[in-house]
């Protein structure tokens, strides 16, 4: 029997994409199995009665070392926001190459703190910040602080103690360029650093409040419960910074979901399964409908999703608690998740069917990087013809837009002053649409589909191109379509009805994020690693934490 990969016209619309869950495949946990046999030690913790100071975590193996430097600062409620223009944090983070000496701590305490303001050099990797959940943090020390572990019921809605918002690399603010370690064989997959920045500023988050609390009640203190704390992650705030990524990195996206499906295709294709396979998907499914009930919200839009979820999740369960062991099996489980469910089901039973299979899945995930120069040139003999024939093709989704209807253009992306970070606004009743960042990408080339359509199929693209140079940015990303199917998103991304927290969710899933919480269609509120090991346990742990119960 032959089971295709599901098609890009299928799986490239944001509202799917924006159902994606975390998997094996999503990089946090890659991260886990990756450097389960490095070591991860505390090397120093320079903190004074109130916790401010520094902290420094080192990561080693063999002769490599990297360290995160963590920067508690003194902070008035007043001063405390979450908005990427903040100048001043509860923490901030910098990932250092190697092991930092105290000339080195004391440049960065002069720098890293400013965060835009500052500037770093090519020793330092990753940057970010952090603020506290200011009533978790204080209800966590003032219980330990008399001896008491803190109320889990309420650690647990909200899931984190502190709250990062962008972690940054990749040369800004004098950050080392991607170049420089992009061979390191521990690198090889997507996003590494930022995952190891992330679990380390975990554990900084829980010495925190140990100390904090020993300092207030010396002798009564009690450090936080290793299961409590467990059951902790990282909290992040994301906005539209990031949503551009995607559409910006089209061959690093189809590299994404190429891997994906292609688990998805391997494992609809197994012809016989055990019972045993039967019952470890069961025994998953019936794990994290549990937790999905701690998945908190205020946002409208994902309590209505959520519920959905949870009322497909138990149509499923009354149709797989009745099937039988048949030939195929996991096709057809998949075939009836399509037809019968949500998009926001059918992915997280995806994801829930990658968890049976470590042997198929995991290999995928160092399939996840490309070198993106590999596309960047290409070929100008090809005939208007042929561009217009591969355009009919790949987006024939976009070719009857009418982009002089308001609703198809209503809004634009641009680079905001202020914020330093991609934003969107309204073209037809906000300033700065001559400023538009060229993300408009069904608007571009349905343009330059209807200005070939002017010269003669036979013509060159070169001659096109001798007369105007306007749509090159979307001709490259028309042939990198022809050989990377799954590299664009099948929607208008300046329509007035996009839903750009869609975008953020997609790329989120595949860092590895759960309890999505939306605070607008703009920036979303996630949990990282929450469930996962500890740092002193990584070594006699592995990558499952996302499916056992949080209790």
């Amino acid at each position: 029997m032959q089971i295709d990969l599901r098609k890009p016209e299928f799986i490239m619309k944001l509202d799917r994409l924006g159902s994606f869950h975390q998997s094996k495949l999503s990089f946090l946990r890659s991260f886990i199995r990756e450097f389960q046999d490095w070591k991860f030690e505390t090397h120093e913790i320079v903190l004074d009665e109130k916790g401010f100071g520094h902290c420094v975590y080192v990561v080693s193996k063999d002769n490599k070392r990297y360290s995160l430097i963590c920067f508690s600062n003194e902070l008035d409620d007043s001063e405390r926001s979450d908005r990427v223009i903040a100048t001043k944090w509860d923490a901030s983070f910098v990932l250092f190459d190697g092991v930092p000496m105290t000339k080195d701590i004391q440049r960065l305490k002069k720098n890293v703190p400013l965060q835009e303001q500052g500037r770093v050099t090519e020793k330092e990797l990753c940057l970010s910040r952090a603020n506290k959940s200011v009533r978790i943090f204080e209800h966590v020390v003032d219980l330990l602080s008399q001896g008491k572990q803190p109320d889990t019921k309420l650690l647990y809605d909200v899931g984190y103690l502190y709250r990062t918002t962008a972690v940054y690399g990749s040369g800004k603010f004098g950050l080392a360029d991607r170049i420089k370690i992009q061979d390191r064989g521990e690198l090889k997959g997507p996003f590494r650093l930022e995952m190891m920045l992330v679990f380390l500023a975990r554990q900084f988050t829980f010495d925190m409040v140990n100390h904090v609390a020993k300092m207030r009640s010396p002798k009564s203190a009690v450090k936080l419960n290793d299961d409590i704390a467990r059951n902790l992650g990282i909290g992040n705030s994301t906005g539209l910074g990031m949503a551009p990524f995607i559409v910006n990195h089209p061959a690093l996206l189809n590299q994404w979901i190429l891997s994906k499906e292609k688990a998805l295709q391997a494992i609809r294709s197994i012809p016989v399964i055990s019972e045993q396979e039967k019952e470890k998907f069961q025994s998953l499914l019936s794990t994290i409908q549990e937790n999905i009930k701690l998945w908190k919200t205020d946002s409208d839009y994902q309590i209505k999703k959520n519920s959905q979820l949870i009322h497909d999740l138990k149509n499923f369960q009354k149709y797989f608690t009745q099937m039988n062991l048949e030939k195929f099996f996991w096709n057809a489980v998949y075939e009836w998740t399509e037809k019968n469910t949500q998009a926001e089901c059918c992915e997280f039973i995806v994801s829930l069917l990658m968890e049976i299979y470590p042997e198929i899945v995991e290999p995928l995930s160092y399939e996840m990087s490309i070198d993106e120069e590999d596309y960047f040139d290409f070929d100008s003999s090809r005939s208007i013809g042929d561009v217009c024939a591969l355009i009919e093709k790949r987006y024939a989704w976009l070719i009857d837009i009418d982009f002089e209807k308001k609703n198809n253009i209503y809004n634009f992306w641009y680079y905001s002053k202020n914020k330093q970070e991609p934003r969107m606004s309204d073209r037809f009743n906000e300033d700065g649409a001559e400023l538009e960042l060229p993300l408009a990408i069904a608007r571009d080339i349905n343009k330059l589909y209807l200005e070939l359509k002017n010269y003669s199929e036979k013509d060159q693209l070169s001659s096109y191109l001798f007369k105007n140079q306007e749509f090159r940015h979307v001709l490259r990303r028309i042939f990198i379509c022809e050989k990377l199917p799954y590299s664009e998103i099948q929607d208008n991304t300046i329509s007035k009805s996009l839903m750009p927290v869609d975008m953020l969710r997609l790329k989120l899933s595949f860092f590895g994020a759960t309890r999505f919480d939306p605070r607008s269609d703009r920036w979303v509120r996630i949990t990282m690693y929450q469930g996962a090991p500890l740092m002193k346990e990584i070594h006699q742990s592995d990558d499952t934490w996302s499916y056992k119960k949080i209790a």
